[in-house]
């Protein structure tokens, strides 16, 4: 018991550690500093920094007392840090206080400036040089990037030339700007500037996100020429003639003369139909003859008539055929080619319908509409107007007698005979072109011939165009 007691009394002696001084070792004997020392010391640094010359130090075993006003808070700060780094001192009283005047504390402000001044002053001839030199690689760069060649070898796309021509320009500035700063001894700004740069080029490209991808997809559809000035194409659900197209957009004339402006990042994504690229161009339509007709010989009539058409081509041959049997006629489709180059689409495709209706009407082929008939549950059937009436000739089927003709309060009208042809009905009436569209097409790209990326000489993405 006696021996566990005498340990526990003796456990904390051993539990404790050693601690280091809190601060600097603070010295006796002959080691100490004298005050007087240690004022005079501090005084000659105070009088060798501007601002702190006049504050009053007193030393008294060790302890430093500073007092007086300072002009501004950073020199009480400073003449702090000045004493705390002086042998011998212990512990420093800092009773300085800030000045309030306001002359006392503009003047540092005017010193601050005065000083910069006249640095200005002294690095202005290195400012110039500096200067000059920028000037005259920029002068450099604009000489070389305005002559036709060697931009002309390089790309046949004047576009592309153009913006090859400006990142050159662009090299050349940023090039004088780096020497300039290397002769001022300012080369660490140059990673400020770009980095300042940069972040300010971020944020507009987000601001201006749909400008910078027309302007991409600009330069991407100057270099493929999906179409040519004067083409006729669709995209996105609208058709026109091709005006021009800018760094921005896509401009067509529709076949009304109405301007429409597409923007080229839709028009590179769109799915574009070109029908000018090929001259030769397929038009169709539809007729419809009575069902008891003789088909072969109306099939026969519609493609001898498209033959005898002048604006329609031999080769590929005009068609007919059979489209198909609907309630009360058989519908004929037909077909031909013409030369876009000579030929209005619009205009051959309604001459075509014109004149082989009248081919077949004067053959003796009727072209009837829908026949309906109405039946009462409680009655005979009803005949209509235009219920079909039984052939001379024929005989009824066996157990049914013909049906009684509609009695009628208007008297009746004679049958119908093919009119009479008319010579003037049979000429084939004007088919060219229409170049009163293509007029103002052509009118616009005069007004600003320099405005446009596409090229009529140059070959468009598929190469060279077929002829007919």
């Amino acid at each position: 018991m006696a021996l566990a007691l005498a340990l526990g009394l003796a456990s904390p002696a051993f539990a404790q550690e050693t601690k280091e001084p809190a601060g600097p070792v603070i010295e006796i004997g002959d080691a100490v500093t004298a005050d007087a020392q240690i004022r005079n010391r501090i005084q000659t640094i105070f009088r060798e920094i501007d601002g702190l010359g006049h504050l009053g130090v007193s030393v008294t075993s060790g302890v430093v007392r500073l007092s007086g006003q300072v002009e501004e808070a950073a020199l009480a700060q400073k003449a702090e840090d000045l004493v705390s780094r002086v042998a011998g001192v212990v512990a420093i009283e800092n009773r300085l206080t800030e000045q309030t005047a306001v002359t006392e504390r503009l003047k540092p402000v005017i010193g601050r400036f005065e000083t910069r001044m006249q640095q200005t002053l002294d690095y202005l001839p290195l400012v110039l040089v500096a200067a000059m030199v920028w000037l005259l690689i920029g002068l450099l760069g604009w000489f070389i990037t305005t002559r036709k060649q060697p931009w002309g070898w390089l790309t046949p796309n004047a576009f592309i030339a153009d913006l090859l021509r400006q990142t050159v320009w662009l090299a050349f500035l940023m090039l004088g700007a780096v020497v300039a700063l290397d002769i001022l001894g300012a080369t660490a700004v140059l990673g400020t500037i770009l980095g300042a740069v940069g972040i300010i080029g971020l944020a507009i490209g987000f601001a201006v996100k749909d400008t910078v991808e027309n302007y991409i997809a600009s330069i991407l559809l100057s270099i493929r020429q999906p179409f040519q000035p004067r083409d006729f194409i669709a995209l996105e659900g609208m058709e026109g003639f091709v005006i021009r197209l800018t760094s921005r957009a896509t401009i067509l004339m529709d076949i009304d003369g109405n301007h429409i402006r597409i923007p080229n990042a839709t028009v590179f994504k769109a799915t574009i139909v070109n029908y000018s690229r090929n001259p030769e161009r397929r038009f169709s339509f539809e007729l419809g003859v009575d069902a008891d007709s003789t088909l072969q010989e109306a099939l026969a009539i519609c493609q001898q008539t498209l033959v005898g058409l002048g604006f329609v081509l031999t080769k590929p041959e005009p068609g007919a055929w059979i489209e198909k049997i609907g309630d009360s006629n058989v519908l004929i489709g037909v077909s031909g080619w013409i030369n876009q180059t000579e030929t209005d689409f619009v205009k051959a495709r309604s001459e075509a319908i014109r004149t082989v209706k009248t081919a077949l009407e004067v053959a003796g082929f009727a072209l009837p509409e829908p026949i309906y008939r109405l039946r009462f549950d409680a009655g005979d059937s009803v005949p209509t107007a235009e219920q079909p009436k039984q052939k001379p000739g024929t005989k009824p089927a066996p157990g049914k007698t013909p049906s009684p003709e509609p009695k009628s309060a208007l008297p009746p009208t004679p049958p119908s005979s093919p009119a009479p042809r008319d010579q003037a009905n049979d000429e084939v009436t004007d088919t060219g072109v229409d170049e009163a569209v293509l007029k103002k097409v052509d009118d616009e790209r005069q007004a600003e011939p320099g405005a446009d990326l596409l090229s009529t000489e140059a070959e468009d993405e598929l190469g060279a165009r077929p002829v007919v």
